[in-house]
Order: structure tokens, then C-alpha cells, then sequence
């Protein structure tokens, strides 16, 4: 089992940003696999990279995640063809669509239609890495540009097979990622209700002749261990609400539509009604303990151990934490007591 961190959130801001930096230090020292940057409205998915590749030797580097909608797919593969350059070879490229509320409220392009043009980019993204000249002929992207003066280019850059990973929830996203994508990035995922996920991404394996053994399964967990479980419960209610109601509008909300297929159709339901009704302590204690100790890893270190395995023997394959602790000392010590707990169950 391979362990990952992740680094700032949707709105982080690099105020802590020593104190971060010597967290990921430590993480490469204690060998945690790979280390993601966030990106949203806050600070971007690369320079976060950039700076870490020169500050640590093993760790690898992933985006988790660039939003398509914020770059072409040639500026996409410049970028990660210098960041794996730079890293001497460490950089996987993590892509999501992001939702609509982001693309056309921050980036003013439209959302309709993801999937396609996921396809599309990655497409663009490979030709490019790969140092072939750049064509496509597509519903998103022509390249060259009909009518102009543009031509078929090749990157200057030495290729490189950069691994491709999909953040991915919709069903037919799903699909895709297993069409086309190294690894997986996900999240919303329950062990007990693995296939509401695991079954898209193989049945889109298996149409171009894969299995799903040949994609990486990387999950977002959340890991606390207490004696105090009640508290760990109050503590992890309001991000489970907020994800719910809050990550996406009314309409879509691709994290809801998750956790409906994996059994908690009506409870998602009801938290997100009461969210976007402004009614958000409503809606955190409308969330039942039983949900939040399937989806995460919480309660004492012997229950903790038991979902350790169940997330294990669901398929996943790597496990991606968030630091825990208002210093970086604190960071450490939490993350090298996760990281002994997860390979003492995992091996």
C-alpha cells in the first residue's frame, strides 16, 4: 500500500508555506510515496511543485488537481514535461474538470460537456508529451487553427510517458478515466460500496482492452484516531455536510451524486436541501455517524486498523492524507503515526 499527501485545499492562501514545505520535506524523508497540490480559487497546482522538486530527492509530484478549463492542453504538456524535467523525472499530471460553478464563475468558459472535451485534452496532452506534432480535429480543440497562419508544431522539450491521472465521480467520467488514464484520484469512495466507483472505471478498462488492475486507485482519506469517538464524529460532520451541500450548486454536485449511488441516496439529499436552504447547522446534524464511519477512516486505533484493511480490500491502492495539526511538528508526528498504522495493516 502506497501513501500520498496532499497539499493546500481550494482556497489556500501559502500562508503557512515554510511550514508546509517542511512538512513535505520530512514526508520525503519518512518515504510517503508521492505529494499532490491543490488548485481551485486559491493558490495554483504548479509553483507548489516547482519549489518541492528542489527541495526534496525521492517524493513523487502529482496536480491533484490542474482544472482544464484553466489552461490549453499544449500550455498543460509544457508544463508538465518542464515540472518532470525539473523533478528529474518524479511529475504525474493529475487533470479534473473541476465543476461550474469554478469554470464559468472563475475561468468564464463554458462547463457543458466534459467529457468530451476531457478526452480531447488528454488527447493533445500525449501527442505533445510524447514530441509528436500537435493535430487534432475536434468538437473543443483544432489545432492547427483553421484559416490562419498557424502549423503543426512539436514541443522543444525531450518526451516523456508523464503518467495521466483523472479526477473523476460522474459515471461516465468514471469510464473514461479507465479508458485513458494511469491512475484514478478519488474520493466520496466507501469500501462497502466500492463498485458505485471501481465498476465505471473497469468497465471503461475493459473497452479498450484493459483491466482494472492497470490503473492506480488513489483515494482522499481522512484518518483520526481517538478514544474519543464522539468527538472525532463532531469534529468530522461539518466537512462531510459542507462536501454534500456545498461542493457544487444546487444542480451539480458531483460528490452528492457519489455518495447517493454508494446507499446514502436520501441522507445526501436531505444535507444538501438543508445547505442550500441557508440552513447549515441543519444540515451538519443531519448527517449520521454511520455514514462518516464508512467514508472515513476514524475512531479508536483497533476500528481504524479494521477500515484500513476494508478500504485495502476494496481495491484501493494508495491512500492520500491532509495534514493534521496546526504546526509542522505536529504534521510530522501525525503523519509518521498514520504511516506506520497503514503499512503495520497493509504490509
Amino acid at each position: 500500500m502506497k501513501i500520498a499527501v496532499s497539499i493546500g485545499s481550494a482556497y489556500y492562501d501559502g500562508e503557512d508555506w515554510e511550514d508546509m514545505l517542511e512538512f513535505v520535506e520530512a514526508a520525503d524523508a519518512m518515504g510517503i510515496d508521492s505529494v499532490w497540490s491543490a488548485e481551485a480559487w486559491g493558490m495554483d497546482a504548479v509553483v507548489a511543485l516547482g519549489v518541492i522538486a528542489g527541495r526534496t530527492k525521492n517524493i513523487q509530484l502529482g496536480t491533484g488537481i490542474m482544472q482544464i478549463s484553466a489552461r490549453t492542453p499544449a500550455s498543460t504538456a509544457m508544463t508538465a514535461l518542464s515540472l518532470n524535467r525539473v523533478s528529474e523525472g518524479r511529475f504525474k499530471l493529475g487533470l479534473g474538470a473541476s465543476g461550474p460553478q469554478v469554470v464559468e464563475g472563475l475561468h468564464g468558459v463554458p462547463f457543458a460537456k466534459p467529457l468530451s472535451r476531457m478526452r480531447e485534452y488528454v488527447d493533445v496532452v500525449r501527442q505533445a508529451t510524447r514530441g509528436e506534432r500537435v493535430q487534432i480535429d475536434g468538437e473543443h480543440f483544432v489545432l492547427p487553427r483553421p484559416g490562419g497562419e498557424g502549423k503543426a508544431l512539436r514541443l522543444s522539450m525531450p518526451p516523456s510517458e508523464v503518467p495521466i491521472y483523472l479526477a473523476t465521480l460522474g459515471t461516465k467520467s468514471l469510464e473514461l478515466t479507465g479508458e485513458i488514464a494511469n491512475g484514478w484520484l478519488g474520493t466520496s469512495f466507501i469500501p462497502e460500496h466500492a463498485d458505485a466507483h471501481l465498476a465505471h472505471i473497469r468497465k471503461g478498462a475493459e473497452r479498450t482492452g484493459r483491466s482494472l488492475s492497470d490503473i492506480e486507485i488513489e483515494v482522499n482519506s481522512v484518518l483520526m484516531v481517538s478514544d474519543d469517538v464522539e468527538g472525532l464524529l463532531d469534529r468530522a460532520r461539518q466537512g462531510m455536510a459542507f462536501t454534500l451541500g456545498a461542493m457544487g450548486s444546487a444542480k451539480t454536485n458531483f460528490y452528492n451524486d457519489a455518495f447517493c449511488r454508494s446507499g446514502w441516496e436520501e441522507v445526501s439529499k436531505e444535507v444538501q436541501g438543508l445547505w442550500i436552504g441557508g440552513n447549515k447547522r441543519a444540515a451538519i446534524a443531519a448527517v449520521p455517524d454511520e455514514m462518516l464511519l464508512q467514508a472515513y477512516m476514524i475512531g479508536t486505533e483497533d476500528r481504524v486498523r479494521e477500515r484500513i484493511r476494508a478500504f485495502r480490500d476494496a481495491g484501493v491502492q494508495v491512500f492520500r492524507l491532509a495534514p493534521q495539526g496546526k504546526t509542522s511538528k505536529e504534521r510530522i508526528a501525525n503523519l509518521e503515526y498514520q504511516a506506520d498504522l497503514i503499512r503495520s495493516e497493509t504490509g
